[in-house]
């Protein structure tokens, strides 16, 4: 039997348009349908993300209005302003974090849409803007604490103190741990190899670096609470030592 490479599981970053209904609700829906009749296209290229926050929705409130923008054929990928508990079946995924961009333009009528080949070029751009050429660091003076989730996808994350267990930090880049890290570590998480972890105390629960991870279990006791640096080496997560 061959040796298959490692699974990977890598971040991935998309620009979303976000839908953030407005009271009364009906007279929203209407003002959408009357964007869809002129822009059908509009929605049906473009990842939806839908915005509830400061609206006082019961489930059953926000059970129709998902089933409104379905008849409509629009595909909600995930519900912001809800906090992180789940809706349940049925539901698209609660989503947090999210960082605002520049606003999205509806088109204006007889605007030409993005079936036309006009909208390739006159369409605003649904990219990324491109990377600084230093990425930025986050710095955490104080402990994560259990339950917790620190993620910060622009660069690396410095964590002063410890990180509990059932705590979580994730970064594009390397994580820096002064403390002890009995926690979750994620780091290279939009894909870069070149990624660490060190902690002064290495009693993770779980590594992962561009995609590859190791457990407590796959770990086993080496360097178990020492000074740790851990890389990649090929398709191998290293321990190294670095007092």
């Amino acid at each position: 039997m061959t040796d298959r490479p490692p699974i990977r599981f890598r971040g991935r970053s998309f620009l979303a348009m976000v839908l953030a209904p407005v009271p009364p609700i009906d007279q929203w829906l209407a003002e959408l349908d009357a964007l869809k009749q002129r822009a059908p296209a509009f929605f049906s290229v473009r990842a939806i993300i839908l915005d509830v926050t400061g609206l006082r929705f019961e489930r059953s409130d926000l059970a129709q209005l998902c089933e409104e923008l379905s008849r409509r054929s629009i595909t909600i990928l995930g519900i912001e302003g809800i906090g992180p508990t789940s809706l349940g079946p049925g539901f698209p995924p609660p989503l947090v974090g999210g960082k605002p961009v520049e606003d999205i333009a509806p088109p204006e009528p007889g605007a030409a849409t993005p079936e036309a080949p006009a909208a390739q070029a006159s369409a605003p751009a649904l990219v990324a803007p491109p990377a600084p050429s230093r990425p930025r660091s986050f710095v955490l003076d104080a402990p994560v604490r259990s339950g917790q989730v620190i993620q910060h996808l622009d660069g690396d994350v410095t964590v002063l103190g410890s990180v509990a267990s059932g705590a979580e930090v994730i970064a594009g880049g390397s994580i820096h741990v002064y403390g002890a890290l009995r926690g979750r570590a994620i780091a290279g998480a939009v894909g870069d190899p070149g990624a660490r972890i060190l902690a002064r105390k290495f009693e993770p629960e779980l590594i992962a670096i561009d995609g590859l991870y190791k457990t407590a279990d796959d770990l086993g006791g080496a360097r178990w609470g020492q000074a740790v640096q851990a890389r990649l080496e090929g398709d191998a997560i290293v321990l190294v030592p670095f007092d």
